[in-house]
């Protein structure tokens, strides 16, 4: 899909609809920051630092330290995309410019953004990306 250049789009959502979304975004960093402790030990520059399990000295102990830190290490990954996403679309509200495809510069449909907040592009757009993988 051909890249449409439309310089500094900007937003024109209303004001009660951006608060709701914004009243949302703030739960959903709330709610990963939380989560994310759980699977780390501390920030970093780059993300979260996870942390590995103890159980034991045997093999199997091992074993399992080795398969659960794996597993963490992969949920901890998602929480910190989807924290990133979240705090971009609170940039993007801040900087007047949510709510507008990434791709073509169209407004997203507000229902879309209800139902996905970070959304960055429109049903169309993000249509055509999956169509092409």
């Amino acid at each position: 899909m051909p890249k449409v250049s439309v310089p500094n789009a900007k937003s024109n959502l209303p004001k009660e609809f951006l608060e709701t979304i914004k009243k949302k975004l703030f739960d959903d960093k709330a709610r990963l920051e939380k989560e994310l402790t759980k699977f780390s030990k501390k920030e970093t520059a780059e993300g979260a630092e996870s942390t590995f399990p103890n159980y034991g000295d045997t093999e199997e102990d091992n074993a399992h330290e080795v398969a659960d830190y794996e597993a963490n290490l992969s949920i901890g990954n998602d929480l910190e995309k989807s924290l990133r996403d979240v705090k971009s679309a609170l940039k993007k509200i801040e900087n007047n410019e949510y709510g507008i495809c990434k791709y073509c510069h169209k407004p997203i449909e507000q229902k879309r953004l209800l139902a996905r907040p970070t959304s960055s592009a429109c049903i169309e757009c993000k249509k055509a990306i999956i169509q092409e993988v």
